[in-house]
């Protein structure tokens, strides 16, 4: 086993399967969606901005009950995911100026960018299932923005997400981790 796979075992081991951003998320996208049918387009889209905010303190609430190690361990790995994270939120330096400019493409870019770091999710893990949530994430909320009516905008892209991460939190749960006899084997 290569001192990468270690890593990997370790992340796997310390992580316990990572579900706390995804409930966090799920959660906030879901609240979010509720509260966007309550108000105006402008304070809806004011709401996500802030609301989205809460999904990474949430996450470490749901990753100390759940006891997962995902950012603090000394896991280069572990590092790598929450430079992914600080990556994704370098985002918001497009997300600003476009809800002063053109607040329409927000829910958008919000939406997607958000979601850019399980890619690195998916390489850590060996595993599809990030691939799988940005791909999907990604295109729906494009689907989205091009078929949903614009005062309905942000409804339907926190349900897309809400979506992406349902089906991402069952993958996590159920896929099948190597352990260190099958990694040596490989």
């Amino acid at each position: 086993m290569t001192n990468l796979d270690q890593l990997r075992a370790d992340f796997e081991k310390t992580s316990n399967r990572a579900v706390s951003f995804p409930i966090a998320g799920a959660l906030v996208w879901f609240i979010i969606g509720i509260v966007s049918t309550q108000l105006s387009t402008y304070y809806g889209l004011l709401f996500m901005l802030f609301a989205s905010g809460a999904i990474f303190p949430l996450a470490l609430l749901v990753a100390k009950i759940r006891k997962e190690n995902v950012m603090a361990s000394e896991n280069p790995l572990s590092k790598l995911l929450a430079l992914g994270v600080l990556m994704v939120n370098l985002l918001w330096a497009v997300h600003v100026p476009l809800m002063m400019k053109a607040p329409i493409f927000v829910p958008l870019s919000v939406g997607i960018g958000l979601g850019l770091h399980w890619i690195i999710y998916s390489w850590i893990v060996l595993h599809p299932v990030g691939i799988i949530h940005a791909i999907s994430r990604t295109v729906s909320c494009v689907l989205v923005w091009l078929i949903v009516p614009k005062e309905h905008l942000l409804t339907g892209i926190a349900s897309v997400i809400v979506i992406c991460y349902a089906l991402s939190i069952y993958i996590m749960l159920t896929r099948e981790i190597p352990t260190r006899k099958q990694e040596t084997e490989s």
